[in-house]
């Protein structure tokens, strides 16, 4: 297969156009006022979700392209330690980050600098190309949570 056709389907998996939604439709239209709802039988606030991925996708990132990168415990330092964000600009901070750090990656990923079967040199046999993958699967599964979520709080658009 070549290279750049196989870099272009992982852009589309990393940014939500392939078998689901991407962060920027999950997150749209969400009322500032249920971020840190948890109805009942939610085991996680919207405000959770979007922190634990924010601070996975950004571990996944850095372990690619820094070697002196340390990754959070786990599973403590993945997690947010409050149900609600503190402010409005927390929440946009986060939503700003987890965009960046996306593009970031669909970035490195599809630089035809980057050698996706490549070993990653300070890991341990990772490559780009399956910590791209792992990435598209941590944020598809908790995609899916986030709209199950909204549904149980009353404020996703049925269509």
């Amino acid at each position: 297969m070549n290279d750049n056709i196989l870099k272009q389907h992982l852009r589309k998996l990393l940014c939500g156009q392939e078998a689901h939604i991407g962060w920027a439709a999950a997150l749209k239209g969400l009322p500032q006022r249920l971020r840190g709802e948890k109805p009942k039988g939610a085991p996680h606030s919207a405000w959770e979700l979007l922190e634990h991925v924010r601070i996975a996708q950004w571990d996944l990132l850095e372990f690619c392209r820094n070697p002196k990168h340390v990754s959070p415990d786990w599973p403590s330092g993945y997690w947010p330690k409050q149900s609600s964000p503190r402010s409005a600009a927390e929440w946009d901070r986060s939503v700003k980050a987890l965009r960046r750090d996306l593009e970031s990656m669909v970035e490195l990923v599809t630089d035809p600098k980057t050698d996706l079967a490549a070993p990653i040199p300070h890991g341990s046999g990772q490559t780009v190309l399956r910590e791209a993958l792992l990435l598209a699967d941590h944020n598809s599964y908790h995609i899916g949570q986030f709209v199950q979520l909204r549904r149980l709080l009353g404020c996703w658009p049925e269509t």
